[in-house]
């Protein structure tokens, strides 16, 4: 797979923060049932990798990503608990030889020109920007489409129900990367209609 495919399934990527395994079924169903396929679980808390082994078993509609691989042990642990992609919120040269060596597609972090242009000699074309708002959000993905127009970007950190569909007006944007589709408050109380809703309005941003 090459990680622009993903920007076929829908204008936003849910980044996924879950604090129990209980919770992780229920999550990824009712983001598929609102119409949410490619989600994203963040390697950020300790049961991260079993949450993403009981979706990839019990949800097989989901197209599953472990979000914040920073590591190559962290690439070959998500790989393992059935990661079909990965995300990183950095890039380096080990992270990226690790994913090609798994065949596991990455999608790499980039805040600055040189971060992007370490990722391209790393064959990416197609990056995460962030964190997009503190980092210089529209300004700055307007001004690197210049010397950089060959360039996709998923803009990821402060992207907002509100400020989205300028972010997804961008060209070179073809998706956002977004946690106001999960939030605690709703995966606390098995809140799964909200989550539902908000994927519902997530999906039908463009």
């Amino acid at each position: 797979m090459n990680t622009l495919e993903l920007c076929a399934y829908g204008p936003v990527i849910p980044v996924i923060v879950l604090q129990r395994v209980e919770d992780a079924v229920p999550v990824a169903q009712a983001l598929v049932q609102g119409g949410v396929r490619v989600l994203e679980v963040t390697l950020r808390t300790p049961v991260a990798l079993r949450c993403l082994e009981a979706i990839a078993r019990e949800v097989p509609q989901a197209i599953l990503g472990a979000g914040t691989v920073r590591s190559a042990a962290d690439a070959r642990a998500a790989l393992a608990a059935g990661a079909c992609f990965a995300v990183s919120p950095g890039y380096t040269e080990a992270v990226g030889a690790a994913c090609a060596d798994l065949a596991l597609p990455l999608l790499p972090g980039v805040a600055t020109a040189s971060e992007l242009m370490a990722a391209q000699d790393g064959g990416h074309h197609f990056v995460k920007f962030f964190p997009a708002s503190a980092a210089g959000g529209i300004p700055l993905l307007k001004a690197l489409a210049g010397p950089f127009p060959e360039v996709s970007f998923c803009p990821t950190g402060g992207i907002t129900p509100q400020n989205a569909r300028d972010f997804l007006a961008l060209p070179q944007v073809k998706v956002c990367g977004g946690s106001w589709l999960t939030p605690q408050d709703a995966i606390a109380a098995g809140d799964w209609p909200r989550i539902t809703r908000l994927a519902q309005e997530a999906a039908a941003l463009r």
